[in-house]
């Protein structure tokens, strides 16, 4: 009976030491250098305040200083509260309201609705009321395809504070599942009395008072603004595919070990993570999920009843007997004397030996066979996504093309080139993916691109399309080296082009000065490459997602462009054209948001926005500006049409020298931004025009004669260009004229 005494020791020695060692390696709840409070807010990932702080830009937050005090901030809503067990998020929300203006005898209202449908948070239908107050009032909230809402009467009843009933001013309604967008409405019955209100709020927060209907104290009491619980979704998946591969997905959030992916079940299309039972904590970062002891963290022993000793283990807890006790129908006994010892008792170890030996043999052999099956079904699964990705056709096409230089990758290969997608290799996050810096053997650098999504109808294409994109052969377009189509979602591998993007050149708090011929530089090269795909490359190629972030810069400021996610070959007939509308806010063709057909036009006016960020560095899109200014399009086309283009040109490039060239260039933005496709230039005009004004601005007119003018800048932009810019010097275009003039 000693050998029960021995492990009941090892196990007091070493359980607790397990113990110490799990709460010494409480991971973060947020990413290393990030903020994780903004004022008396936890900020848990995948939020996050500051670059590349949050999983995606969905859960970007800013934490901003109001009256002194530090406040966290998800575009106009202030966060007051994050959940990551439930999946949910505390926010204020205006209040909507309708108030009879006694000196003015009129209605006065302010109407307020909340959209969140191109982001990851919807209004809990779970916690949230509608809540209608006033007297004679009809108020609802419209969603398509929901309308809800209620109408409150003020009769004789007496009203009771903290009862809410529709004959004492006060109404209230359920939240439908799954919205994310609403407007308010009032029709109200009466003219010259009280204050109507309508709002989506959290349900435990309201209590009414009898005092709301009649006045403004509903509003005074909130201070204008009303806690509303939204439920939230790290990815818009339909469900959680779980196979073997599924965690080295990049799009599975799930980083921590003991955590799993579970389906939403507030009325949202999504999916969440969850640390798993006996476990807690963050399941969004690596090892967040903690171990719950639950011998220290209940309020009763759960062995006392037994008479046993609680001790944690990992996810669970075991109950041990104590030395002189052993367990006897799931209670700790007192251990009954052993008998005297005889010769016969030695008879049965040799077959207790035996079958020990045995069974351990039969698990040895049980386990192989379970890893053999494991590996051939996860090897008939890549078999199956190289198959489905057109792998078999992309194999047949590179045989008939001799030399082509593309190669085709294994998961395994990418897996070491990547240190394993270690986070620290993330070079750049996309609408479509993140990119990993990667290097292959013989010390070959290439950015790896994981792809979050493909489009179903793109499947058996992806082959044949990414052999097509392998031949763009052009100094300016970054170099598709290969893929990887043994995972769900295939992998690109490109050239690395380690200078950073142009958006962190333009947007970057770096302090740098770029010139305006640097500037010139990049336009030209890009438009360059632009026009190399849609006029040269057979077939045309649209790349659907132009944007500055999309264009690399090398050491030298030569441009590149990259990220061809949304990219389609150019439809040969017109059923072809209809596709989901993708890209970037900002940057997306009005006229593709209408039709849903992708265009080279499309390029275009996205190639307009890229070159309005040269012009002013201003950002494409900015939700905390006043509405008129949230669009640079917009604002730019505003300030040109009222001749006040100085307002928004970068100081750094605003010059005398340049005024003349800054006016030709925006006038080729202002082109560019038509609403019309047709009326926008194609890619190759832009780039041709471009030349030209860099040529101009490397030989100025006072130094040319008039047929070199002439051919620099182009006779059609002579006669059709527009003077923009009011200096009080002669435009370019007059200076032109003169020269020609004296030249004859």
């Amino acid at each position: 009976m000693k050998y029960p005494w021995l492990l009941f020791s090892l196990l007091l020695l070493c359980l607790p030491a397990v113990r110490v060692l799990a709460a010494a390696d409480d991971p973060p709840a947020h990413r290393p250098g990030c903020k994780s409070r903004c004022g008396d807010v936890d900020i848990p990932y995948p939020f996050g305040i500051g670059d590349r702080c949050a999983i995606h830009h969905g859960f970007d937050l800013n934490c901003t200083v109001v009256n002194g005090t530090e406040r966290p901030y998800n575009g106009p809503f202030e966060v007051t509260k994050i959940s990551i067990a439930d999946a949910k998020a505390w926010i204020k929300m205006d209040i909507s309201w309708q108030c009879y203006d006694y000196q003015a005898r009129q209605m006065k209202e302010f109407i307020w609705g909340g959209n969140f449908t191109y982001t990851p948070f919807r209004f809990s239908h779970v916690d949230n009321k509608i809540v209608v107050m006033g007297c004679n009032t009809l108020a609802y909230m419209k969603s398509q395809p929901h309308i809800e809402g209620c109408y409150t009467t003020c009769s004789d009843d007496i009203p009771k504070n903290g009862s809410c009933l529709a004959g004492a001013g006060c109404c209230e309604t359920d939240v439908p599942e799954d919205l994310g967008y609403f407007e308010a409405y009032f029709n109200t019955n009466y003219t010259t009395s009280g204050c109507s209100y309508i709002v989506v709020m959290e349900e435990k927060a309201f209590s009414y008072s009898t005092t709301y209907a009649y006045s403004t104290t509903f509003w005074d009491a909130y201070n204008g603004q009303v806690p509303v619980v939204m439920d939230w979704v790290i990815t818009r998946e339909d469900t959680c595919i779980v196979t073997t591969t599924t965690k080295n997905h990049s799009s599975y959030a799930c980083l921590s070990n003991n955590s799993h992916c579970v389906n939403s079940t507030n009325g949202i299309v999504g999916t969440q993570c969850k640390c798993d039972d006996g476990y807690e904590g963050n399941p969004y970062v690596k090892d967040g999920c903690i171990d719950i002891d639950e011998c220290n963290n209940r309020t009763t022993d759960p062995c006392a009843a037994i008479g046993g000793v609680c001790y944690n283990t990992p996810g669970n807890f075991t109950c041990l007997c104590p030395p002189e006790k052993q367990k006897t129908n799931g209670i700790c006994a007192k251990i009954p004397p052993p008998p005297p010892p005889t010769a016969a008792s030695a008879s049965w170890v040799m077959p207790v030996v035996g079958a020990s030996v045995g069974l351990l043999i039969f698990v040895i052999t049980i386990t192989c066979v379970y890893l053999n099956q494991e590996k051939r079904k996860l090897q008939h699964i890549k078999q199956r996504y190289f198959q489905q990705h057109g792998g078999l056709l992309l194999f047949e096409e590179m045989k008939s093309r001799q030399g082509v230089a593309f190669k085709i990758f294994s998961e395994t290969e990418l897996q070491e080139a990547t240190d394993g997608f270690n986070e620290r290799q993330v070079v750049g996050h996309g609408g479509h993916g993140s990119v990993y810096k990667g290097l292959l053997k013989g010390n070959v650098e290439v950015a790896v691109k994981r792809c979050m999504t493909i489009d179903e109808q793109h499947k058996k294409e992806f082959g044949r399309e990414m052999l097509i994109l392998s031949q763009i052969n052009h100094k300016n377009i970054v170099k598709l080296l290969g893929c990887c189509l043994e995972v769900e979602v295939p992998m690109l591998v490109y050239e690395l082009v380690p200078n950073g993007t142009l958006f962190q050149l333009i947007h970057g708090n770096h302090g740098k000065r770029i010139s305006l011929a640097t500037r010139m530089q990049i336009a030209h090269q890009s438009a360059e490459a632009l026009a190399y795909l849609h006029s040269w490359a057979s077939p045309p190629i649209l790349h659907g997602d132009v944007k500055s972030s999309n264009i690399l810069i090398d050491c030298d400021y030569n441009a590149k462009v990259s990220d061809f996610g949304a990219s389609i070959l150019a439809p040969t007939d017109e059923s072809q054209f209809v596709t989901i509308v993708q890209g970037t806010c900002g940057y997306l063709d009005p006229e593709y948001m209408q039709t849903c057909q992708l265009t080279d036009k499309s390029d275009v006016y996205s190639f307009g926005v890229v070159l309005l960020e040269l012009l002013t560095r201003k950002m494409p899109f900015n939700l905390e500006a006043p509405e008129h200014e949230k669009s640079l399009a917009l604002r730019f086309i505003s300030v040109t049409k009222e001749n006040r283009l100085e307002e928004i040109l970068d100081d750094q490039i605003m010059n005398d020298e340049n005024m003349e060239v800054l006016g030709e260039v925006a006038d080729l933005a202002k082109r560019c931004l038509e609403m019309s496709g047709a009326n926008r230039p194609s890619m190759r005009e832009v780039s041709e025009r471009i030349d030209r004004l860099r040529k101009v601005m490397q030989h100025p007119w006072e130094q040319e004669n008039p047929e070199e003018m002439e051919s620099l800048l182009g006779e059609s932009s002579l006669a059709s260009s527009e003077v923009i810019i009011n200096t009080g010097n002669l435009s370019i275009e007059k200076k032109a004229a003169r020269s020609l003039e004296s030249g004859r």
